[in-house]
């Protein structure tokens, strides 16, 4: 009983060292071993140099994951990608270079491994055989073929490795969305973890469907096309809203009643190919001419009932001469920061300047 006192009461705000109260295990260890020797005054002194001595408090955690070095924040957790390789990527070609290590062809897309890739599992996928289509220039056939071929990827992975469960499906069209190369093409992997948006998503509709006993997202379709502000369209395979709170500028969503891209049948594939292009001529009427377009997938060969498959498309900056974008779909749309350069060969270089 007297630890639970002790818990829920604060130091003097001028004796309280920093992030205290979130160290109730650290303080419950101090009260048993010191507060009923020496009393209070000596457990909130102790316990300041002990905060002062900073023996615990940060810690540096990263892994190794198909030559990615995967880094967390020491405070916030937050995830960051580093392959210095893709600095040297390529960032434009002709259209007539050499095909390598080719997986899966379907139609005109053709996927292939990404050589300098920023995830798990990570290949490429090509929409057309032209080197450049304008916006409103992709037809059904060219998106159909390209999300059965990555489907075909993903679950060729899983049946490999079945501990890489999260597909991931981006599309970066033109460099202002970080795409380095203009031929269309989009990003496909498949990852032992969910990112951390995704994450998020999931843990925020578990608990709404516990709450409620509904899906969340099936809630919002209905919400939003009862009141008629934001609703598009929608039939037996998705809908498509504009998001009510955007991350990004332009924004559509397409919610799906599956739970992952895995489950989506031919059909439902179609509608969504629809979708997009429809999506897209409405992009160039209004003169957008870079975009992404990302997805939301549950895990692969599990049916989750509060969850739903969603995708968002927002627009980019128009095209500027030729450059790329530092920031795309990992950032903006997952929470992720996918850098080339490496934190301590950069402060190598920068010491110098210093000393």
């Amino acid at each position: 009983m007297r630890i639970a006192i002790l818990e829920r009461r604060s130091l003097p705000e001028a004796d309280k060292p920093r992030h205290m109260k979130s160290r109730s295990d650290f303080i419950i260890c101090l009260y048993r071993n010191f507060l009923f020797r020496s009393g209070e005054a000596a457990f909130y002194k102790i316990a300041k140099q002990f905060y002062n001595l900073r023996i615990f408090m940060v810690e540096f955690r990263k892994v190794v994951r198909d030559g990615i070095e995967y880094r967390f924040d020491p405070l916030t957790d937050e995830q960051t990608r580093i392959n210095p390789a893709r600095a040297k990527r390529l960032r434009q070609a002709e259209s007539d270079v050499e095909w390598e290590g080719i997986i899966d062809r379907c139609g005109e897309t053709v996927v292939f491994p990404n050589l300098n890739p920023f995830g798990e599992n990570h290949a490429v996928a090509t929409l057309s055989e032209a080197h450049f289509l304008d916006v409103d220039e992709f037809r059904v056939d060219l998106l159909r073929d390209n999300l059965l071929a990555s489907r075909e990827y993903i679950l060729s992975v899983w049946n490999n490795n079945k501990e890489a469960r999260w597909p991931i499906w981006v599309w970066n069209y033109m460099p202002p969305s970080a795409g380095s190369i203009i031929h269309p093409h989009v990003q496909i992997l498949v990852e032992g973890q969910p990112v951390p948006q995704l994450k998020e998503l999931l843990a925020r509709g578990e608990a709404y469907f516990h709450d409620h006993r509904r899906n969340y997202w099936g809630d919002l379709v209905s919400k939003e096309q009862e009141l008629d502000e934001r609703f598009i369209y929608g039939d037996d395979a998705l809908a498509v809203i504009t998001s009510f709170a955007p991350r990004g500028f332009n924004e559509i969503q397409f919610i799906f009643r599956e739970s992952s891209l895995e489950k989506l049948a031919e059909g439902a594939i179609d509608a969504f190919a629809h979708a997009i292009t429809k999506a897209l001529c409405a992009y160039k009427e209004i003169g957008i001419g870079s975009f992404n377009l990302i997805t939301y997938s549950g895990p692969l060969h599990e049916e989750l009932d509060y969850y739903a498959l969603h995708t968002t498309l927002f627009s980019r900056p128009p095209p500027r001469g030729v450059y790329t974008n530092d920031t795309g779909p990992m950032e903006r749309g997952y929470d992720v920061w996918v850098i080339d350069t490496v934190p301590e060969e950069l402060a190598d270089r920068m010491k110098p300047f210093f000393a």
